[in-house]
């Protein structure tokens, strides 16, 4: 990191009124407007025209998490409500086994209003299969800044099953509002499927099952990898100098038949979202391990500057071929893997990523040190040409492809 050029997060500011962001979705899903940049040329569109706008054979990636109902409020005697936000699966620690647990499990959580809980378990009531059965939940400590609880029951139903019929979906704090009807399913993508997030890949809200088929239409291949999207993918950057901020973790997953279609398109790939970006960039980052004689899962975690040791001379197609041939040696037909990656103008090179899908995102965030990094100091004149002109901002906000 001390390598990298310094990087004043005053730089990455812009003002931001209340009013620009969208507090609900509109009434459609590709009703939004769309602007677009391509090599330095800003335009607006509707979302609905995407597919025409994409280039000849591109390949979309899209992120298929499915975000899920992660709040769970308690009420002690004295009425006082507690809120329980389940980031992170502790025990076990695998996503997809914490939600099939049944009886006992431990996640990592934010705890609201806790002063409120100074000692004891809590308990909800609930009916299933005609009885009455309890979900309860026990402190067992602090992990960071966050808190260990131990949930357990006695109702034939897997952890997954009991968020779903007692959580509610989380939507983002910028709202300032409680999650409402509408966003059970309008805070979700059209093509989610795998449970795990805790905040929506938000630049896929806009694709409908006929956006969906007009890119079938046109020839512009579709492929999904997985990322589950923790909290911290709404921690400002605090600190003067970006490069001290720390990076969330988040886990994520690939098939081998998605990198044999990122070999085919290598040049020609768009990521829907900054969560589709940091995973394909991630990827390079394990194929630069196999490459360098080690295995690509040897060290879990993909450390938050790992991919700027990448030599300038390899290129996206040696890195994922590599991974690629890893895996078939391996009979691996998936790889899992989580990341800490942070994508910065100081001296990232993108190895797969060619444009991008996306949402409008906050001052002074990571994100927007991405997007920075993919269009240079465009990216101000891309916000100034949306607050101009009526673009709404954030999560349920309007959306721009950015073909830089």
């Amino acid at each position: 990191m001390e390598s990298l050029e310094p990087i004043r997060i005053e730089d990455y500011d812009y003002d931001l009124p209340p009013e620009r962001i969208a507090q609900y979705p509109l009434p459609e899903r590709d009703g939004s407007k769309l602007l677009v940049y391509r090599g330095g040329t800003i335009s607006e569109s509707r979302f609905s025209a995407l597919p025409e706008l994409l280039p000849e054979g591109a390949l979309l990636v899209f992120n298929n998490t499915r975000v899920i109902h992660a709040r769970i409020f308690f009420f002690k005697e004295t009425s006082a409500r507690i809120e329980i936000f389940c980031l992170d699966p502790h025990r076990p620690a695998d996503t997809e086994r914490a939600f099939a647990q049944k009886g006992e499990c431990a996640w990592r959580c934010i705890v609201g209003n806790s002063k409120k809980w100074k000692e004891g378990t809590l308990r909800i009531a609930f009916e299933h299969a005609g009885t009455t059965h309890t979900l309860r939940a026990t402190r067992e400590g602090k992990e960071g800044g966050d808190q260990i609880i131990r949930f357990n029951w006695e109702a034939d139903l897997t952890f997954g099953q009991l968020l779903e019929l007692l959580g509610t979906i989380p939507i983002p704090p910028y709202l300032n509002r409680e999650s409402q009807a509408i966003d059970e399913s309008r805070y979700q993508t059209v093509y989610s499927k795998c449970e795990g997030s805790v905040a929506a890949p938000t630049a896929g809200l806009h694709f409908t099952e006929g956006v969906l088929e007009a890119l079938r239409e046109r020839d512009i291949a579709r492929q999904e990898v997985t990322l589950h999207i923790g909290a911290g993918t709404f921690l400002p950057v605090k600190s003067s100098d970006a490069r001290q901020h720390p990076m969330h973790t988040e886990h994520f997953e690939v098939t081998l038949s998605a990198l044999k279609s990122l070999l085919e398109r290598v040049d020609r790939v768009i990521a829907v979202g900054t969560t589709s970006v940091r995973t394909l960039e991630s990827l390079a980052v394990l194929g630069y391990r196999v490459l360098s004689g080690g295995s690509p899962e040897a060290e879990r975690t993909i450390g938050q500057w790992e991919a700027y040791d990448i030599p300038e001379a390899l290129t996206g197609r040696e890195l994922i071929g590599a991974l690629v041939e890893y895996m078939e040696r391996q009979g691996l037909d998936k790889i899992r893997s989580a990341t800490q990656i942070m994508i910065t103008p100081a001296g990232f090179r993108f190895r797969l990523v060619r444009g991008i899908v996306t949402n409008f995102h906050q001052p002074k965030s990571t994100l927007l040190l991405l997007i920075s990094t993919l269009i240079g100091g465009d990216w101000k004149r891309v916000y100034n040409f949306a607050l101009k002109n009526d673009f709404r901002f954030l999560s349920y906000g309007d959306s721009s492809l950015l073909l830089p």
